[in-house]
């Protein structure tokens, strides 16, 4: 009998202990901290500088180069940080030659480091015919490009003695590539994309291939033009962006996308969206966003685009004689399929960032029809993108205001966070305005406290965000977000 007693005890403190573990309270799930946190720069990087390079060495430096209005040289500058290169000293490396060949329409520098060794890839006519424009070659020796000695390695030879320019190189699994712009003299374009292996960095080797010929609407005005390539790696595809139509507020970005592991030199191995990845934008009034390249973040965690674009839609003449393109960067984003997300060029001034879910790694804070909410896979990007300034209400403050929609800021109303255009009033501004905190579930996280309400932060709830006081765990954790 006593057996069966300790047998019955123990079997009801079992009972008890498994149902107090199905009504304890369970602790909220959380996101881990981004691979890729926020990024902020000021546009513009450098005003009147068009088709600009960055590239980032291994010895802690940015280097920039790019086209100057005058079409008459190369120039460069270096820094340690991206937005140190719009007040970096610049210095003419190379000037084009007084008569002849590489005499006229310097064009679209590219800095690169292969083998021990600079080259800076440049288009340039000559002072017989300034549109014989063809791609040459320099190479640079010496620890700094901005003091190196340079030597002129000539042209880089084709299948054809026509229209190119734009070169770019790169490399996937161990071999070297050339991707550049040319006409074809057989066609009536302007420039294709062509893709080549290289025997050293000035020379190619193979028969070219084809991968990109301007046919949709969005490539063929003013001019029939792919040109400007690209190439970004990510997840084991390979993306090359390129540039279509005039240069003026049609000009926008194209992509083609690969598998790392393809055939690069089979047309086949590429798709080509048919439609363009960034375009001219009213909203944030930037116009004719092209002829880009690609970096890193400081920190390495992030991608940046780098374009260049005009602050005005209307040209008067040839955009080619408007000196205004400047260059600019943003952090490029990642769909959750692995593809470039290039969102808007987003307007002057600080770049915005994304809010991510603590704890639903997935979401991001976003506006839908005005009522803030969080949401995954995001389309357009630009919904869930928002400026961080100085509060409406005061420094020491912050206002999140909309990337896709300037003049518009996340507002609480009613305690409902809403997207809601300034009105100039002091109620806008106060409902506008928090305090950013230490996130209140991860201080490496972000908490933004209502600065008219103290004690209330944004929080998100079914989806929805409110500004509510927190009480418990789940509060805090729907109450921290993380920058990316």
């Amino acid at each position: 009998m006593p057996r069966m007693l300790h047998a019955v005890r123990l079997l009801l403190v079992m009972l008890v202990a498994l149902a107090a573990s199905l009504v304890a309270p369970v602790s909220p799930a959380r996101a881990a901290v981004p691979e890729s946190p926020a990024v902020t720069y000021t546009n513009p990087i450098a005003a009147q500088r068009a088709d600009p390079h960055i590239f980032k060495h291994t010895d802690g430096y940015y280097y920039f180069t790019a086209t100057v209005p005058e079409y008459d040289r190369i120039v460069m500058r270096r820094s340690t940080t991206i937005q140190g290169l719009s007040t970096a000293q610049e210095v003419t490396i190379w000037t084009k030659h007084a008569s002849g060949v590489m005499g006229a329409h310097i064009w679209a520098p590219e800095i690169h480091f292969i083998d021990g060794r600079w080259y800076v890839y440049f288009a340039a006519g000559s002072t017989s015919d300034v549109w014989a424009i063809r791609m040459y070659v320099l190479e640079g020796t010496g620890a700094n490009p901005l003091t190196a000695t340079w030597t002129e390695r000539g042209q880089i030879r084709t299948q054809w003695e026509s229209f190119s320019l734009d070169a770019t190189t790169f490399v996937v699994n161990g071999v070297r590539y050339l991707a550049w712009a040319q006409r074809d003299p057989s066609v009536n374009n302007n420039t294709d994309i062509y893709l080549a292996r290289m025997a050293n960095p000035w020379t190619i080797t193979g028969t070219p291939v084809m991968l990109s010929r301007p046919t949709y609407s969005w490539e063929t005005v003013g001019f029939r033009v792919n040109e400007g390539p690209a190439v970004i790696q990510h997840g084991g595809q390979v993306f090359m962006s390129y540039s279509a139509s005039a240069t003026d507020s049609n000009y926008c970005l194209g992509l083609l996308s690969a598998s790392a592991s393809a055939d690069l030199l089979n047309p086949a191995s590429w798709t080509k969206s048919p439609t363009p990845v960034f375009t001219s934008n009213a909203s944030t009034s930037q116009y004719g966003p092209g002829h880009n390249s690609f970096t890193v973040s400081e920190d390495g965690k992030s991608d940046i685009l780098v374009y260049h674009d005009r602050s005005y839609r209307d040209i008067s003449g040839d955009p080619l004689d408007d000196p205004n393109r400047r260059t600019r960067v943003q952090k490029l984003y990642w769909k959750a399929d692995g593809t470039p997300d290039f969102g808007i060029p987003v307007a002057d001034g600080v770049t915005p960032q994304r809010l991510s879910s603590y704890n639903f790694a997935d979401r991001f804070v976003r506006h839908w029809d005005y009522r803030a909410r969080t949401d995954a896979n995001v389309s357009p990007l630009a919904d869930s993108q928002f400026r961080v300034v100085t509060g409406l209400a005061g420094s020491g403050t912050v206002s999140l205001e909309s990337a896709n929609f300037p003049g518009y800021f996340l507002r609480h109303k009613n305690f409902e966070v809403w997207l809601e255009r300034n009105d100039g009033t002091a109620q806008f501004a106060s409902d506008a305005t928090f305090y950013r905190r230490a996130g209140l579930s991860d201080t490496a996280g972000i908490s933004y406290e209502s600065y008219n309400y103290a004690g209330r932060y944004i929080r998100h709830w079914e989806q929805l965000l409110y500004v509510q006081t927190p009480s418990t765990a789940t509060d805090r954790a729907d109450a921290t977000f993380y920058a990316q």
